[in-house]
């Protein structure tokens, strides 16, 4: 699955308030994808706050098959910038 295709995914289970806050999902030479406001794009921009992982970690943190504390924990994704924006994901990942 490309980056292109998560974002899209994102874009349609979006919750109808969006996003607050700037995130950036950094996944190296794949890509990444930058959530603000109501969209999930591919283009790169500045934002709050960048997590940086593989784009298969970012699907399994995205269907609830990885938990981002534990994520964290094991160094499989790593937070830089406003750690509070990160904090609410929880409206975007299923599980």
């Amino acid at each position: 699955m490309s980056v292109q295709a998560i974002a899209d995914g994102i874009n349609a289970n979006m919750p109808g308030g969006g996003f607050d806050g700037s995130l950036k999902f950094d996944c190296g030479d794949d890509g990444v994808i930058v959530l603000s406001g109501t969209q999930a794009t591919t283009q790169d921009q500045d934002t709050d706050c960048t997590i940086r992982i593989t784009q298969d970690n970012l699907t399994k943190l995205l269907t609830g098959k990885l938990n981002p504390m534990t994520g964290v924990m094991m160094g499989k994704l790593k937070i830089s910038g406003d750690a509070t924006v990160a904090m609410k994901l929880g409206s975007l990942l299923k599980g």
